[in-house]
């Protein structure tokens, strides 16, 4: 299956419980793809993954893909800093039916770039389903540079990577040498038009939980030659882009937004708490500000 330009990182419903709400998860699912998504990430950072069983995860992998019934794409966050589960985990969601899957940079052990090509490889290898890479140095203290992402295109199952290093050179670079065939999504919201403008394919996003159409329109417009509407519809989106990411940790803000305009998502799982105060009068104030593309279900 095309994985497709526009991603959502799903986050994951919780029950005024706690509890993981499955039906939820796939009414949410049905409605990302209904309202300008081409697939969606599950069980990723969005998803609350290192708060998530290893059981609820693979749960979760499959009622999604039974809602979206071969809509649209369905990529796994399966990457830990661990490689033999981030195998395992692989191989189980590769048997509960996914499309794809999300591996992160390994976060908190602080591996070499020879270690990460070494991860990545071994993980790739152990499954037969296409592989994207996730370089977010922010949260795992580790950039993967250019020359490693470079080697692991030849891996012939990695198909891509979701760049969040906010280094457009980086980037740039990855396109440049990688060949066609190899994709980039942005993996920073407010990086995608200029992701685009050097070449890369689409963006994994947040945002599009709220503006899913208006985010594809963005892409489409860059790429039928319309760039002055795409960068209008960018810049308009922007403060929506920034609040989701500075209120509070992601995806706290998103959560609490999904709340706002009447879909129900439960508050995230502890460490994480939901946006209070001023954190939380942002986040409205710029929802009234926006056009919401997400069809509500309760």
């Amino acid at each position: 299956m095309e994985i497709g330009r526009l991603l959502t990182a799903m986050v994951t419903p919780f029950d005024d419980e706690g509890k993981v709400d499955y039906e939820q998860a796939g009414r949410l699912a049905r409605a990302l793809l209904d309202s300008g998504s081409d697939g969606l990430v599950v069980a990723a950072t969005t998803g609350e993954a290192p708060t998530l069983s290893h059981e609820e995860k693979l749960r979760l992998f499959a009622t999604v893909k039974e809602a979206v019934d071969g809509r649209g794409a369905v990529l796994a966050g399966t990457g830990t800093n661990d490689t033999a589960a981030s195998i395992e985990l692989s191989q189980e969601a590769e048997r509960a039916g996914v499309d794809g899957l999300l591996l992160t940079v390994p976060y908190y052990n602080k591996p070499t770039q020879d270690g990460l090509y070494r991860h990545f490889e071994a993980v790739a290898r152990a499954t037969r389903l296409p592989c994207v890479l996730y370089n977010i140095p922010s949260r795992t203290g580790v950039n993967m540079t250019a020359e490693t992402t470079l080697r692991l295109s030849r891996v012939p199952n990695i198909v891509g990577i979701k760049e969040a290093s906010g280094d457009l050179v980086q980037i740039a670079r990855i396109i440049d040498d990688a060949g066609e065939e190899f994709l980039v999504w942005s993996g920073d919201d407010a990086m995608t038009l200029p992701i685009l403008a050097v070449g890369g394919y689409g963006v994994i996003a947040v945002v599009s939980h709220l503006t899913g159409v208006q985010m594809h329109r963005i892409i489409d417009n860059y790429l039928a030659g319309r760039t002055e509407d795409a960068a209008r519809e960018h810049r308009q989106l922007l403060p929506l882009m920034q609040v989701l990411m500075t209120a509070a940790s992601n995806p706290a803000p998103v959560k609490y937004a999904l709340s706002q305009v009447g879909f129900h998502v439960g508050a995230p799982r502890l460490p994480l708490v939901e946006p209070e105060g001023e954190a939380a009068e942002r986040i409205v104030a710029e929802l009234r500000r926006h056009h919401i593309d997400l069809a509500v279900t309760v």
